[in-house]
């Protein structure tokens, strides 16, 4: 760990907790060099500590914290030279909006040209300038916003931390700000950690999803990855809205049995299942990709309509198979309440998980990826190289 030119942000083995109680347990993750890396999950998952472990706000009980190469974990916040945005911004409501900005530039004994050029910079990048000479209390919500990101910008730290700076957005303002997080980071390239439970953020922000539960890693990828493969039942029903749905299915002699309905699987996902050892599966489906049949095949399941929800460009149908309710998406011709219809799996689309322990039994080689790269990944491994 001796590399100190890098961003990079290392956890090995890091534990913390409050008595008995574990906030984060055995945690390893690494946060690559000017990356945009999104903490997700439940409130109360540990990723707002894990945040504030980086940022040295909170102590380690165990393991060790690695930034540009150095072990910090005694390390004091202000020598840590991050910049931090957290939920509720913190200005200093008898200052300006440019004195709110500068404030801890000049406190830093920045020199006055740069403090200056700084501020323009800033204030003309997050849309500020005619408000630079008022109070917080003269702006909107999103305007304090961006003095808060534009407070963090001008101390062109090589790590930015965020802990869900939008969650007090309407939606339009959240759609914008995300813009503007993911403009400011590939101007400067820091290595941007950002705490969310906003799995829409966390898919159009991140190079990477760092999935957490109950202080424990779930899954780290892509966002494309995390969502067309998910690596064990919970990631599966976090990642997606409406959740996916998962049914009890056993396997046999190249079936899948729901109930006393019966599908045929192809021999690629035969084998997966073999190598898995166990018939007792769990399955998974997301609801876009259950399709609706007008007529019974030999490998259609028979369903019963029990609700219908208008989600305004398309609609939830909630299913019952064999006792078991499921939902799917459709955009048009929607089925009426009572109604028995049929659906099919796209075998392309299903998810198996052992049952013993909600892992995914893996997906067979022949079945594509589809996975959409994101161009500023391409960017970062370019700047890597």
């Amino acid at each position: 760990m001796n590399n100190k030119n890098t961003k990079e942000i290392i956890f090995e083995q890091v534990d913390k907790c409050y008595g008995k109680n574990y906030v984060i347990k055995d945690f390893n993750l690494q946060i690559k060099d000017g990356e945009r890396i999104i903490l997700l999950g439940p409130s109360g998952c540990g990723k707002s500590t894990t945040l504030r472990i980086i940022a040295g706000l909170e102590d380690i009980n165990s393991g060790n914290l690695y930034m540009s190469g150095k072990r910090v974990n005694d390390v004091p916040c202000g020598e840590r030279n991050v910049a931090m945005v957290f939920q509720n911004y913190a200005l200093y409501p008898h200052m300006t909006v440019a004195q709110n900005i500068t404030y801890g530039l000049k406190a830093h004994k920045i020199e006055k040209g740069e403090i200056k050029k700084r501020l323009d910079e800033a204030l003309e990048m997050l849309d500020l300038v005619e408000y630079a000479q008022r109070t917080p209390k003269q702006l909107s919500g999103g305007q304090r916003h961006r003095v808060a990101l534009a407070s963090a910008v001008v101390k062109r730290s090589p790590y930015f931390l965020l802990d869900e700076p939008l969650s007090n957005m309407d939606a339009q303002l959240r759609l914008h700000a995300r813009k503007e997080l993911v403009k400011i980071h590939e101007r400067y390239h820091q290595t941007l950690v950002y705490v969310t439970h906003d799995q829409i953020e966390a898919m159009t922000v991140g190079h990477r999803i760092a999935l957490l539960n109950k202080g424990e890693l779930q899954m780290i990828d892509h966002p494309s990855v995390i969502y067309n493969r998910p690596a064990n039942i919970f990631t599966a029903k976090f990642i997606g809205s409406p959740s996916m749905n998962i049914v009890d299915a056993k396997y046999g002699s190249g079936k899948l049995w729901i109930g006393k309905q019966s599908v045929h699987i192809p021999e690629i996902w035969c084998k997966q299942i073999l190598c898995a050892e166990t018939e007792n599966l769990l399955l998974g489906i997301r609801p876009e990709h259950l399709i609706f049949s007008d007529k019974q095949e030999q490998d259609t399941l028979c369903a019963t309509v029990k609700y219908v929800e208008d989600y305004g460009n398309r609609y939830g149908v909630y299913l019952e198979v064999e006792g078991i309710e499921l939902i799917a998406l459709c955009e048009d011709m929607v089925p009426q309440c009572g109604k028995n219809v049929y659906i099919n799996l796209n075998p392309e689309k299903i998810h198996l998980f052992k049952k013993e322990n909600g892992k995914s039994i893996g997906y067979p080689k022949e079945i594509p990826m589809l996975m959409s790269i994101h161009m500023n990944e391409v960017n970062v491994n370019k700047k890597e190289k």
